[in-house]
């Protein structure tokens, strides 16, 4: 179904692998042997729900093909750990890599499934020792428990904050070092990265400070803060039928994609020529 008129029908995603990937991919597949710009990301780069999101509409306006390795959920660990990722960002003339959160990666403090980098899988000694008020066992997802611990304690939540900081400039500094080649950090949000009272929006617990960090390790940043219109009608565009509804309405509408394509093409179209 669209927003407009309600059906029985979902999106077919095309999904597809490639090569010794362990994931699965938006399609339709295209061929790698030909040059193209490269999407790593989460949710958003998947583009759920969304008929044309912004890569596939950047694939209709560059000179060259648009691979979507955008993966539902993704944190740093998926792109830093597949087999297939690193290599094909390599390959690429160009990768765009949206920002992800900090909490969706194994810490410290917690471990994350590998694939679906936002479920929570346990709580190591430290968090224990740091929450020994808390039982970790009926957790399932890592925003929730996050959730959780500031609400029990404000002041032990920085120990957490610092330790999801630190691991995800580490673990991205190792991600760029592995990619190699010219890369676009791309920040997509509700907030802007200075809004540190609304740190648990996506990307969850990214400052403009680990931002600037990063920046110097990457040819281009593009930062797209949504407009009002594009956060007052989420679901506009959209494609889900009726068990999906709830979910289409955590995601980002056609109105934020047409958003992000609009800041982006400018600079590939650029990088491209």
């Amino acid at each position: 179904m669209t927003f407009d008129a309600l059906g029985d029908a979902a999106l077919d995603y095309l999904p597809c692998r490639y090569e010794n990937s362990k994931l699965l991919f938006r399609g339709p597949r295209q061929d790698l042997s030909k040059p193209y710009v490269a999407f790593f990301g989460g949710t958003e780069t998947y583009g759920k729900f969304i008929e044309m999101p912004f890569v596939e509409q950047l694939n209709g306006a560059l000179p060259l093909n648009c691979v979507n390795f955008g993966c539902l959920n993704a944190g740093v660990d998926v792109f830093l750990h597949d087999p297939f990722l690193p290599d094909a960002a390599r390959r690429a003339d160009v990768t765009v890599l949206q920002v992800p959160s900090a909490q969706n990666m194994t810490n410290r403090l917690y471990s994350v499934h590998p694939r679906r980098n936002d479920r929570f899988v346990a709580a190591t000694r430290m968090l224990n020792t740091i929450f020994p008020d808390v039982d970790f066992a009926g957790f399932h997802f890592n925003k929730h428990m996050l959730k959780h611990l500031r609400e029990v304690s404000p002041d032990r939540y920085r120990i957490v904050e610092q330790e999801l900081s630190h691991a995800w400039t580490a673990r991205m500094e190792t991600l760029l070092t592995r990619i190699s080649g010219r890369v676009v950090l791309l920040w997509v949000s509700a907030r802007t990265p200075d809004e540190m009272d609304r740190i648990e929006i996506d990307p969850m617990h990214v400052t403009r400070e680990m931002l600037v960090h990063m920046t110097t390790k990457v040819t281009e940043f593009v930062e797209v803060t949504l407009s009002p219109d594009a956060l007052a009608a989420p679901l506009q565009g959209m494609v889900f039928n009726q068990m999906e509804a709830p979910a289409a309405r955590e995601m980002l509408g056609l109105q934020a994609h047409n958003e992000v394509f609009a800041a982006l093409h400018p600079v590939l179209e650029r990088m491209l020529q």
